[in-house]
Protein backbone atom coordinates (compact mmCIF):
# COMPACT_ATOMS: atom_id res chain seq x y z
CA UNK A 1 0.00 0.00 0.00
CA UNK A 2 1.62 3.43 -0.96
CA UNK A 3 2.07 5.96 1.74
CA UNK A 4 -0.79 8.31 0.11
CA UNK A 5 -3.48 5.28 0.43
CA UNK A 6 -2.31 4.34 4.29
CA UNK A 7 -2.57 8.59 4.47
CA UNK A 8 -6.12 8.47 3.37
CA UNK A 9 -7.25 5.43 5.47
CA UNK A 10 -6.04 6.74 8.88
CA UNK A 11 -7.57 9.61 8.16
CA UNK A 12 -10.46 7.86 7.33
CA UNK A 13 -10.54 5.52 10.18
CA UNK A 14 -9.99 8.67 12.86
CA UNK A 15 -12.70 10.51 11.45
CA UNK A 16 -14.86 7.42 12.35
CA UNK A 17 -13.72 6.88 15.24
CA UNK A 18 -14.06 10.93 16.20
CA UNK A 19 -17.71 10.19 14.52
CA UNK A 20 -18.59 7.23 16.53
CA UNK A 21 -17.30 9.46 19.77
CA UNK A 22 -19.98 12.29 18.82
CA UNK A 23 -22.76 9.66 18.31
CA UNK A 24 -21.86 8.22 21.69
CA UNK A 25 -21.57 11.87 23.37
CA UNK A 26 -24.57 13.43 21.41
CA UNK A 27 -26.83 10.50 23.43
CA UNK A 28 -25.06 11.47 26.40
CA UNK A 29 -26.23 15.40 25.59
CA UNK A 30 -29.60 13.88 25.71
CA UNK A 31 -29.11 11.99 28.50
CA UNK A 32 -28.29 15.06 30.64
CA UNK A 33 -31.08 16.60 28.92
CA UNK A 34 -33.34 13.91 30.33
CA UNK A 35 -32.11 14.22 33.69
CA UNK A 36 -32.70 18.05 34.15
CA UNK A 37 -35.69 18.96 31.43
CA UNK A 38 -37.82 15.10 31.55
CA UNK A 39 -40.27 15.84 29.06
CA UNK A 40 -41.54 19.08 30.87
CA UNK A 41 -42.47 21.76 28.59
CA UNK A 42 -39.14 23.44 28.94
CA UNK A 43 -37.85 20.55 27.30
CA UNK A 44 -39.61 20.82 24.39
CA UNK A 45 -38.78 24.70 24.19
CA UNK A 46 -35.50 24.07 24.16
CA UNK A 47 -35.98 21.35 21.60
CA UNK A 48 -37.37 24.07 19.51
CA UNK A 49 -35.32 26.69 20.29
CA UNK A 50 -32.06 24.61 19.15
CA UNK A 51 -34.06 22.83 15.94
CA UNK A 52 -34.52 26.44 14.43
CA UNK A 53 -30.71 27.87 14.10
CA UNK A 54 -29.39 23.89 14.08
CA UNK A 55 -31.90 23.93 10.81
CA UNK A 56 -30.30 26.68 9.27
CA UNK A 57 -26.87 25.32 9.91
CA UNK A 58 -27.65 21.88 7.81
CA UNK A 59 -29.17 23.58 5.57
CA UNK A 60 -26.82 26.40 4.77
CA UNK A 61 -23.42 25.92 6.11
CA UNK A 62 -23.32 22.45 6.02
CA UNK A 63 -24.70 21.91 2.21
CA UNK A 64 -22.45 25.03 1.00
CA UNK A 65 -19.36 23.92 2.20
CA UNK A 66 -19.63 20.06 0.96
CA UNK A 67 -21.46 20.68 -2.39
CA UNK A 68 -19.68 24.29 -3.52
CA UNK A 69 -17.15 25.37 -1.43
CA UNK A 70 -14.62 22.32 -1.09
CA UNK A 71 -15.10 21.72 -5.11
CA UNK A 72 -14.44 25.22 -5.82
CA UNK A 73 -11.15 25.62 -3.11
CA UNK A 74 -9.72 22.36 -4.77
CA UNK A 75 -10.46 23.37 -8.22
CA UNK A 76 -8.37 26.78 -7.17
CA UNK A 77 -5.85 24.45 -5.77
CA UNK A 78 -5.15 22.20 -8.78
CA UNK A 79 -5.43 25.44 -11.23
CA UNK A 80 -3.33 27.60 -9.45
CA UNK A 81 -1.76 27.07 -6.21
CA UNK A 82 -0.77 23.70 -5.26
CA UNK A 83 0.73 25.46 -2.14
CA UNK A 84 0.78 28.54 -0.52
CA UNK A 85 4.36 28.14 0.17
CA UNK A 86 5.14 27.75 -3.42
CA UNK A 87 7.28 30.66 -4.71
CA UNK A 88 5.89 29.90 -8.24
CA UNK A 89 2.61 31.75 -9.83
CA UNK A 90 2.36 34.31 -7.00
CA UNK A 91 -0.76 35.57 -8.72
CA UNK A 92 -2.31 32.38 -8.23
CA UNK A 93 -2.16 32.19 -4.90
CA UNK A 94 -3.05 35.47 -4.28
CA UNK A 95 -6.25 34.42 -6.22
CA UNK A 96 -6.36 31.65 -3.44
CA UNK A 97 -6.37 34.26 -0.81
CA UNK A 98 -9.05 36.25 -2.00
CA UNK A 99 -11.17 33.72 -2.83
CA UNK A 100 -11.05 32.28 0.59
CA UNK A 101 -11.64 36.32 2.23
CA UNK A 102 -14.48 36.64 0.03
CA UNK A 103 -16.27 33.43 1.37
CA UNK A 104 -15.65 34.47 4.79
CA UNK A 105 -17.14 37.58 4.41
CA UNK A 106 -19.75 36.53 2.79
CA UNK A 107 -20.42 34.07 5.47
CA UNK A 108 -20.74 36.33 7.97
CA UNK A 109 -22.05 38.83 6.33
CA UNK A 110 -25.20 36.57 5.39
CA UNK A 111 -25.28 34.91 8.87
CA UNK A 112 -25.27 37.97 10.67
CA UNK A 113 -28.40 39.07 8.51
CA UNK A 114 -30.06 36.07 9.33
CA UNK A 115 -29.15 36.17 13.18
CA UNK A 116 -30.69 39.78 13.93
CA UNK A 117 -33.38 39.27 11.76
CA UNK A 118 -34.46 36.03 13.55
CA UNK A 119 -33.74 37.25 17.27
CA UNK A 120 -36.10 40.24 15.75
CA UNK A 121 -38.95 37.98 14.21
CA UNK A 122 -38.24 34.95 16.92
CA UNK A 123 -41.71 35.49 19.15
CA UNK A 124 -43.89 34.94 15.47
CA UNK A 125 -41.42 31.62 14.39
CA UNK A 126 -42.21 29.82 17.67
CA UNK A 127 -45.94 30.60 17.66
CA UNK A 128 -45.73 28.35 14.49
CA UNK A 129 -44.45 25.47 16.81
CA UNK A 130 -46.29 25.96 20.01
CA UNK A 131 -49.45 26.20 21.38
CA UNK A 132 -50.62 29.99 21.50
CA UNK A 133 -52.48 29.81 24.65
CA UNK A 134 -49.75 29.10 26.22
CA UNK A 135 -48.16 32.85 26.87
CA UNK A 136 -44.88 32.03 29.33
CA UNK A 137 -43.78 28.78 27.22
CA UNK A 138 -44.01 31.26 23.77
CA UNK A 139 -41.94 34.03 26.09
CA UNK A 140 -39.27 30.84 27.39
CA UNK A 141 -39.38 29.76 24.18
CA UNK A 142 -38.32 32.95 22.49
CA UNK A 143 -35.26 33.39 25.59
CA UNK A 144 -33.97 30.03 24.74
CA UNK A 145 -34.27 30.74 21.20
CA UNK A 146 -32.45 34.39 21.05
CA UNK A 147 -29.68 32.88 23.21
CA UNK A 148 -29.17 29.84 20.36
CA UNK A 149 -29.69 31.94 17.18
CA UNK A 150 -26.14 33.38 17.10
CA UNK A 151 -24.79 29.65 17.02
CA UNK A 152 -25.81 29.83 12.97
CA UNK A 153 -22.77 32.48 13.03
CA UNK A 154 -20.10 30.72 14.69
CA UNK A 155 -20.63 27.25 13.36
CA UNK A 156 -20.76 28.48 9.67
CA UNK A 157 -17.26 29.81 10.54
CA UNK A 158 -16.47 26.36 12.02
CA UNK A 159 -17.85 24.76 8.75
CA UNK A 160 -15.76 27.58 6.44
CA UNK A 161 -12.74 26.51 8.35
CA UNK A 162 -13.39 22.88 7.99
CA UNK A 163 -13.54 23.65 4.64
CA UNK A 164 -10.33 24.87 4.19
CA UNK A 165 -8.93 21.99 6.01
CA UNK A 166 -10.97 19.05 4.28
CA UNK A 167 -10.01 20.94 1.00
CA UNK A 168 -6.13 20.22 1.74
CA UNK A 169 -7.11 16.76 3.12
CA UNK A 170 -6.74 17.19 6.64
CA UNK A 171 -9.94 15.76 8.57
CA UNK A 172 -9.19 14.97 12.02
CA UNK A 173 -9.45 18.70 14.10
CA UNK A 174 -12.71 18.99 12.11
CA UNK A 175 -13.90 15.82 13.00
CA UNK A 176 -13.14 16.09 16.74
CA UNK A 177 -15.26 19.73 17.17
CA UNK A 178 -18.18 17.91 17.39
CA UNK A 179 -17.19 15.65 20.55
CA UNK A 180 -16.23 19.34 22.22
CA UNK A 181 -19.71 21.12 21.19
CA UNK A 182 -21.26 18.02 23.00
CA UNK A 183 -18.79 18.00 26.05
CA UNK A 184 -18.81 21.80 26.16
CA UNK A 185 -23.09 21.54 26.32
CA UNK A 186 -23.18 18.58 28.52
CA UNK A 187 -20.51 20.25 31.10
CA UNK A 188 -22.16 23.66 30.89
CA UNK A 189 -25.64 22.00 32.19
CA UNK A 190 -24.16 20.34 34.84
CA UNK A 191 -22.21 23.60 36.17
CA UNK A 192 -24.51 26.51 35.45
CA UNK A 193 -27.67 24.62 36.15
CA UNK A 194 -26.44 25.20 39.92
CA UNK A 195 -25.61 29.20 39.49
CA UNK A 196 -28.75 29.78 37.75
CA UNK A 197 -31.08 28.37 40.37
CA UNK A 198 -29.36 28.66 43.56
CA UNK A 199 -31.14 27.86 46.76
CA UNK A 200 -34.78 27.30 44.19
CA UNK A 201 -36.37 24.31 45.25
CA UNK A 202 -39.10 24.92 43.15
CA UNK A 203 -38.54 22.09 40.30
CA UNK A 204 -40.45 23.70 37.64
CA UNK A 205 -38.22 26.58 37.84
CA UNK A 206 -34.74 24.51 37.88
CA UNK A 207 -35.96 23.03 34.66
CA UNK A 208 -36.53 26.65 33.40
CA UNK A 209 -33.08 27.83 34.59
CA UNK A 210 -31.42 23.86 33.43
CA UNK A 211 -32.71 24.76 29.43
CA UNK A 212 -31.35 28.59 29.63
CA UNK A 213 -27.56 26.65 30.77
CA UNK A 214 -28.11 24.27 28.02
CA UNK A 215 -28.74 27.38 25.40
CA UNK A 216 -25.80 29.02 26.79
CA UNK A 217 -23.88 25.32 26.84
CA UNK A 218 -24.80 25.26 23.13
CA UNK A 219 -23.49 29.21 21.93
CA UNK A 220 -20.22 28.05 23.48
CA UNK A 221 -19.75 25.06 22.21
CA UNK A 222 -20.23 26.47 18.46
CA UNK A 223 -17.97 29.54 19.28
CA UNK A 224 -15.26 26.32 20.72
CA UNK A 225 -15.62 24.81 17.29
CA UNK A 226 -14.82 27.67 15.57
CA UNK A 227 -11.69 28.77 17.65
CA UNK A 228 -10.29 25.04 17.82
CA UNK A 229 -10.02 24.95 13.97
CA UNK A 230 -8.55 28.16 13.61
CA UNK A 231 -4.80 27.07 14.58
CA UNK A 232 -4.67 24.34 12.38
CA UNK A 233 -6.22 26.41 9.24
CA UNK A 234 -3.23 28.78 9.86
CA UNK A 235 -0.99 26.22 10.22
CA UNK A 236 -1.87 25.20 6.65
CA UNK A 237 -0.41 28.72 5.32
CA UNK A 238 -3.61 30.02 3.80
CA UNK A 239 -4.49 33.14 5.06
CA UNK A 240 -7.62 35.40 4.82
CA UNK A 241 -9.16 38.54 6.34
CA UNK A 242 -12.33 40.41 5.81
CA UNK A 243 -12.98 42.21 2.69
CA UNK A 244 -15.66 44.60 1.49
CA UNK A 245 -19.18 43.80 0.68
CA UNK A 246 -18.61 44.47 -2.89
CA UNK A 247 -15.50 42.11 -3.41
CA UNK A 248 -16.89 39.26 -1.61
CA UNK A 249 -20.51 39.44 -3.85
CA UNK A 250 -18.11 39.71 -7.48
CA UNK A 251 -15.46 37.37 -6.42
CA UNK A 252 -15.62 34.68 -9.39
CA UNK A 253 -15.55 31.69 -7.40
CA UNK A 254 -18.01 32.88 -4.26
CA UNK A 255 -20.24 33.56 -7.89
CA UNK A 256 -19.30 29.95 -8.51
CA UNK A 257 -20.20 28.90 -4.97
CA UNK A 258 -23.63 30.21 -5.11
CA UNK A 259 -24.43 29.59 -8.18
CA UNK A 260 -23.87 25.43 -7.29
CA UNK A 261 -25.40 25.66 -3.74
CA UNK A 262 -29.07 27.10 -4.71
CA UNK A 263 -30.05 23.62 -6.60
CA UNK A 264 -29.15 21.62 -3.81
CA UNK A 265 -30.94 23.95 -1.22
CA UNK A 266 -34.27 22.77 -3.05
CA UNK A 267 -33.60 19.02 -2.27
CA UNK A 268 -31.87 19.53 1.11
CA UNK A 269 -34.65 22.29 2.27
CA UNK A 270 -37.06 19.24 1.81
CA UNK A 271 -35.34 16.63 3.78
CA UNK A 272 -34.87 19.23 6.58
CA UNK A 273 -38.24 20.08 6.42
CA UNK A 274 -39.06 16.91 7.78
CA UNK A 275 -38.05 18.06 10.89
CA UNK A 276 -39.42 21.09 11.21
CA UNK A 277 -43.12 20.18 9.91
CA UNK A 278 -43.08 17.23 12.43
CA UNK A 279 -41.77 19.29 15.28
CA UNK A 280 -44.55 22.04 14.52
CA UNK A 281 -47.07 19.36 14.64
CA UNK A 282 -46.16 17.87 17.80
CA UNK A 283 -45.42 20.90 19.51
CA UNK A 284 -49.34 21.02 18.94
CA UNK A 285 -49.95 17.63 19.75
CA UNK A 286 -49.34 18.35 23.75
CA UNK A 287 -46.41 19.11 25.95
CA UNK A 288 -43.70 16.56 25.93
CA UNK A 289 -44.57 15.14 22.96
CA UNK A 290 -41.68 17.25 21.01
CA UNK A 291 -38.77 16.09 23.31
CA UNK A 292 -39.82 12.69 23.48
CA UNK A 293 -39.84 12.44 19.75
CA UNK A 294 -36.08 13.91 19.92
CA UNK A 295 -35.07 11.23 22.68
CA UNK A 296 -36.29 8.31 20.50
CA UNK A 297 -35.03 9.39 17.59
CA UNK A 298 -31.58 10.22 19.03
CA UNK A 299 -31.33 6.50 20.16
CA UNK A 300 -32.22 5.49 16.28
CA UNK A 301 -29.29 7.73 15.23
CA UNK A 302 -27.03 6.24 17.51
CA UNK A 303 -27.68 2.45 15.90
CA UNK A 304 -27.44 4.37 12.22
CA UNK A 305 -24.30 6.29 13.10
CA UNK A 306 -22.91 2.98 14.27
CA UNK A 307 -23.06 0.86 10.77
CA UNK A 308 -25.62 2.21 8.30
CA UNK A 309 -23.67 6.07 7.90
CA UNK A 310 -20.44 3.44 7.58
CA UNK A 311 -21.27 1.07 5.49
CA UNK A 312 -22.70 3.61 2.66
CA UNK A 313 -20.00 5.64 2.70
CA UNK A 314 -17.70 2.69 2.21
CA UNK A 315 -19.16 1.30 -0.98
CA UNK A 316 -19.77 4.99 -2.82
CA UNK A 317 -15.80 4.74 -3.76
CA UNK A 318 -16.27 1.19 -5.02
CA UNK A 319 -19.77 1.84 -6.46
CA UNK A 320 -17.81 4.80 -8.25
CA UNK A 321 -15.05 2.98 -9.65
CA UNK A 322 -17.26 0.15 -10.86
CA UNK A 323 -19.33 2.50 -12.36
CA UNK A 324 -16.53 4.46 -14.58
CA UNK A 325 -15.28 1.00 -15.48
CA UNK A 326 -18.61 -0.20 -16.79
CA UNK A 327 -18.84 -3.41 -14.90
CA UNK A 328 -22.20 -3.35 -14.06
CA UNK A 329 -22.57 -7.21 -12.92
CA UNK A 330 -20.14 -6.12 -10.12
CA UNK A 331 -22.19 -3.27 -9.90
CA UNK A 332 -25.01 -5.17 -9.34
CA UNK A 333 -23.66 -7.86 -6.73
CA UNK A 334 -22.06 -5.53 -4.29
CA UNK A 335 -25.59 -3.25 -4.29
CA UNK A 336 -27.41 -6.77 -3.45
CA UNK A 337 -24.70 -7.40 -0.77
CA UNK A 338 -24.80 -4.25 0.75
CA UNK A 339 -28.22 -4.15 0.77
CA UNK A 340 -28.19 -7.63 2.12
CA UNK A 341 -25.64 -6.61 4.98
CA UNK A 342 -27.76 -3.83 5.75
CA UNK A 343 -30.53 -6.01 6.47
CA UNK A 344 -28.85 -8.77 8.16
CA UNK A 345 -27.89 -5.72 10.86
CA UNK A 346 -30.68 -4.04 10.83
CA UNK A 347 -34.01 -6.10 11.08
CA UNK A 348 -32.52 -8.09 14.08
CA UNK A 349 -31.71 -4.76 15.98
CA UNK A 350 -35.34 -3.60 15.16
CA UNK A 351 -36.68 -6.77 17.02
CA UNK A 352 -34.73 -6.78 20.11
CA UNK A 353 -35.40 -2.84 20.31
CA UNK A 354 -39.00 -3.63 20.32
CA UNK A 355 -38.85 -6.36 22.58
CA UNK A 356 -36.85 -4.72 25.24
CA UNK A 357 -37.66 -0.87 24.37
CA UNK A 358 -39.13 0.18 27.71
CA UNK A 359 -35.17 -1.06 29.27
CA UNK A 360 -33.22 0.70 26.73
CA UNK A 361 -35.48 4.08 27.25
CA UNK A 362 -35.14 3.45 31.41
CA UNK A 363 -31.69 2.46 31.16
CA UNK A 364 -30.47 5.28 28.65
CA UNK A 365 -32.66 7.83 29.73
CA UNK A 366 -34.51 7.16 33.15
CA UNK A 367 -33.40 9.56 35.99
CA UNK A 368 -34.23 12.62 37.77
CA UNK A 369 -36.87 14.18 35.68
CA UNK A 370 -37.42 11.56 33.61
CA UNK A 371 -40.33 10.06 34.77
CA UNK A 372 -42.58 6.80 34.34
CA UNK A 373 -44.68 9.25 31.93
CA UNK A 374 -41.56 10.70 30.20
CA UNK A 375 -40.32 6.40 29.41
CA UNK A 376 -44.32 5.79 28.66
CA UNK A 377 -44.24 8.91 25.97
CA UNK A 378 -40.75 8.15 24.42
CA UNK A 379 -41.41 4.25 24.22
CA UNK A 380 -44.53 4.79 22.06
CA UNK A 381 -42.49 6.98 19.74
CA UNK A 382 -39.38 4.78 20.00
CA UNK A 383 -41.33 2.00 19.04
CA UNK A 384 -43.00 3.17 15.87
CA UNK A 385 -39.75 5.08 14.34
CA UNK A 386 -37.68 1.58 15.15
CA UNK A 387 -40.14 -0.03 12.51
CA UNK A 388 -38.90 2.20 9.79
CA UNK A 389 -34.75 1.28 10.92
CA UNK A 390 -34.47 -1.17 7.71
CA UNK A 391 -35.95 1.53 5.20
CA UNK A 392 -33.40 4.32 6.48
CA UNK A 393 -30.75 2.52 6.72
CA UNK A 394 -31.39 0.86 3.25
CA UNK A 395 -31.93 4.13 1.98
CA UNK A 396 -27.81 5.17 3.05
CA UNK A 397 -27.11 2.35 0.52
CA UNK A 398 -29.47 2.61 -2.18
CA UNK A 399 -28.74 7.03 -2.54
CA UNK A 400 -24.76 5.76 -3.15
CA UNK A 401 -25.59 3.51 -6.10
CA UNK A 402 -27.38 7.35 -7.78
CA UNK A 403 -24.51 8.86 -6.60
CA UNK A 404 -21.88 6.67 -8.25
CA UNK A 405 -23.41 7.16 -11.12
CA UNK A 406 -23.40 11.02 -11.00
CA UNK A 407 -26.77 11.09 -10.53
CA UNK A 408 -28.01 13.60 -7.55
CA UNK A 409 -31.47 14.46 -9.52
CA UNK A 410 -33.08 10.73 -8.39
CA UNK A 411 -32.35 10.99 -4.89
CA UNK A 412 -33.69 14.26 -4.20
CA UNK A 413 -36.68 13.95 -5.95
CA UNK A 414 -36.90 10.53 -3.89
CA UNK A 415 -36.60 12.62 -0.87
CA UNK A 416 -39.35 15.60 -1.90
CA UNK A 417 -41.86 12.74 -2.43
CA UNK A 418 -40.91 10.65 0.92
CA UNK A 419 -41.15 14.30 2.87
CA UNK A 420 -44.58 14.70 0.94
CA UNK A 421 -46.02 11.77 2.52
CA UNK A 422 -44.56 11.84 5.82
CA UNK A 423 -46.10 15.41 6.19
CA UNK A 424 -49.80 14.54 4.97
CA UNK A 425 -49.72 11.17 7.27
CA UNK A 426 -48.19 13.35 10.31
CA UNK A 427 -51.15 15.68 9.61
CA UNK A 428 -53.83 13.02 9.30
CA UNK A 429 -52.67 11.30 12.69
CA UNK A 430 -52.19 14.64 14.56
CA UNK A 431 -56.12 15.73 13.06
CA UNK A 432 -58.02 12.26 13.24
CA UNK A 433 -55.68 10.29 15.59
CA UNK A 434 -54.86 12.34 18.91
CA UNK A 435 -54.05 10.17 21.72
CA UNK A 436 -51.57 12.67 23.99
CA UNK A 437 -48.41 10.91 22.11
CA UNK A 438 -46.25 11.36 19.18
CA UNK A 439 -47.18 7.71 17.71
CA UNK A 440 -48.73 8.98 14.77
CA UNK A 441 -46.13 11.23 14.07
CA UNK A 442 -43.67 8.85 14.48
CA UNK A 443 -45.06 6.34 12.61
CA UNK A 444 -45.37 8.60 9.61
CA UNK A 445 -41.72 9.64 9.42
CA UNK A 446 -41.40 5.60 9.15
CA UNK A 447 -43.85 4.78 6.29
CA UNK A 448 -42.47 7.93 4.80
CA UNK A 449 -38.99 6.45 4.87
CA UNK A 450 -40.21 3.11 3.23
CA UNK A 451 -41.94 5.35 0.52
CA UNK A 452 -38.75 6.63 0.03
CA UNK A 453 -36.55 3.16 -0.14
CA UNK A 454 -39.51 2.42 -2.72
CA UNK A 455 -38.86 5.28 -4.84
CA UNK A 456 -35.47 4.69 -5.07
CA UNK A 457 -35.97 1.60 -6.42
CA UNK A 458 -38.58 2.74 -9.32
CA UNK A 459 -35.56 5.28 -10.34
CA UNK A 460 -33.81 2.38 -10.37
CA UNK A 461 -34.78 0.93 -12.87
CA UNK A 462 -34.41 3.91 -15.35
CA UNK A 463 -30.60 2.42 -15.02
CA UNK A 464 -31.19 -0.30 -18.23
CA UNK A 465 -27.18 -1.86 -17.50
CA UNK A 466 -28.79 -2.64 -14.02
CA UNK A 467 -30.44 -5.19 -13.32
CA UNK A 468 -33.12 -4.07 -10.58
CA UNK A 469 -35.21 -6.93 -10.51
CA UNK A 470 -32.63 -9.19 -8.58
CA UNK A 471 -31.14 -6.49 -6.66
CA UNK A 472 -35.30 -5.83 -5.29
CA UNK A 473 -36.10 -9.19 -4.96
CA UNK A 474 -33.18 -10.52 -3.61
CA UNK A 475 -33.00 -7.48 -0.79
CA UNK A 476 -37.07 -8.45 -0.16
CA UNK A 477 -36.60 -12.13 0.59
CA UNK A 478 -33.41 -11.98 2.15
CA UNK A 479 -35.32 -9.50 4.39
CA UNK A 480 -38.21 -11.84 4.78
CA UNK A 481 -36.42 -14.64 5.91
CA UNK A 482 -34.48 -12.27 8.60
CA UNK A 483 -38.42 -11.23 9.87
CA UNK A 484 -39.15 -14.87 10.37
CA UNK A 485 -35.47 -15.82 11.94
CA UNK A 486 -36.24 -12.71 14.80
CA UNK A 487 -39.76 -13.35 15.16
CA UNK A 488 -38.48 -17.29 15.98
CA UNK A 489 -35.42 -15.52 18.53
CA UNK A 490 -37.98 -13.34 20.25
CA UNK A 491 -39.93 -16.03 21.24
CA UNK A 492 -37.77 -17.60 24.37
CA UNK A 493 -36.01 -14.25 24.17
CA UNK A 494 -39.47 -12.94 24.93
CA UNK A 495 -39.58 -15.45 28.44
CA UNK A 496 -36.37 -14.94 29.61
CA UNK A 497 -36.92 -11.55 29.94
CA UNK A 498 -39.72 -11.99 32.05
CA UNK A 499 -38.16 -14.62 34.51
CA UNK A 500 -35.14 -12.23 34.96
CA UNK A 501 -36.62 -8.84 34.98
CA UNK A 502 -38.29 -9.05 38.37
CA UNK A 503 -34.96 -10.58 40.04
CA UNK A 504 -33.28 -7.24 39.20
CA UNK A 505 -36.07 -5.12 39.69
CA UNK A 506 -35.80 -2.26 42.13
CA UNK A 507 -31.45 -2.38 42.21
CA UNK A 508 -31.28 0.75 40.82
CA UNK A 509 -30.74 1.73 37.04
CA UNK A 510 -27.96 -0.07 35.84
CA UNK A 511 -28.93 -3.36 37.19
CA UNK A 512 -32.43 -3.12 36.95
CA UNK A 513 -32.64 -2.28 33.75
CA UNK A 514 -29.35 -3.36 32.54
CA UNK A 515 -29.23 -6.83 33.49
CA UNK A 516 -32.45 -7.67 32.43
CA UNK A 517 -31.60 -6.17 28.89
CA UNK A 518 -28.38 -7.69 28.49
CA UNK A 519 -29.53 -11.58 29.46
CA UNK A 520 -32.51 -11.00 26.73
CA UNK A 521 -30.17 -9.70 24.33
CA UNK A 522 -27.63 -12.81 24.89
CA UNK A 523 -30.53 -14.93 24.40
CA UNK A 524 -31.52 -12.90 21.55
CA UNK A 525 -28.38 -13.44 19.75
CA UNK A 526 -27.75 -17.09 20.65
CA UNK A 527 -30.84 -18.36 19.16
CA UNK A 528 -30.29 -15.85 16.16
CA UNK A 529 -26.94 -16.76 15.05
CA UNK A 530 -27.61 -20.60 15.68
CA UNK A 531 -30.52 -19.76 13.30
CA UNK A 532 -28.24 -18.59 10.55
CA UNK A 533 -25.53 -21.14 10.84
CA UNK A 534 -28.56 -23.73 10.26
CA UNK A 535 -30.05 -21.59 7.41
CA UNK A 536 -26.37 -21.79 6.33
CA UNK A 537 -26.86 -18.17 5.91
CA UNK A 538 -24.78 -16.54 2.69
CA UNK A 539 -24.10 -13.43 3.99
CA UNK A 540 -22.60 -14.62 7.40
CA UNK A 541 -20.77 -17.05 5.01
CA UNK A 542 -19.22 -14.01 3.09
CA UNK A 543 -18.40 -12.40 6.62
CA UNK A 544 -16.46 -15.02 7.70
CA UNK A 545 -14.70 -15.70 4.70
CA UNK A 546 -13.36 -11.76 4.91
CA UNK A 547 -11.94 -12.60 9.10
CA UNK A 548 -10.52 -15.39 7.70
CA UNK A 549 -8.66 -13.69 4.93
CA UNK A 550 -7.58 -10.87 7.29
Amino acid sequence: MSSKSKSLLSAGLSLSFFTLCSRILGLVREMTKAAFLGTSKYADAFGIAFMIPNLLRRLFAENAISVAFIPTFKGYLEERAPSPASQNDSSGKETVREFLSATLTLVTFLTTCVVVLGIFLTPLIVRIFLDNSDTHLIAETSILTRIMFPYLIVISIAAFFQGVLNGVKIFSPSGFTPVLFNSIVILATYVLTPIFTGDISDSELKAQMAARAMSVGVISGGLVQALFQLPFVLKTGWTFHFTSLKKAFSNEGTRRVIKLIVPTIIGMAAYQLNDVVSTALAGKAGTGIVSSLQYSLRLQELILGIFAVSIGTVILPDLSGLAKKGLWTDFNQMLIQASKIMALISIPITFLSLLCGEEIISLVYKSKKFSDESVHLTLVAFRMHIAGLFFIALNRIISPAFYAQGNTKSPTLAGILGFAVNIILAFLALLFHNDGTGSGIALALSVASFANTVFLFLFLRKNQNLNVKSVTFGTVFYALKLIILSLIACVPSYFVKNSVTPFFEGRGRLIGFGLPFAITALCYGTVGIALLVLTKDEIVHVIVNKIRKR
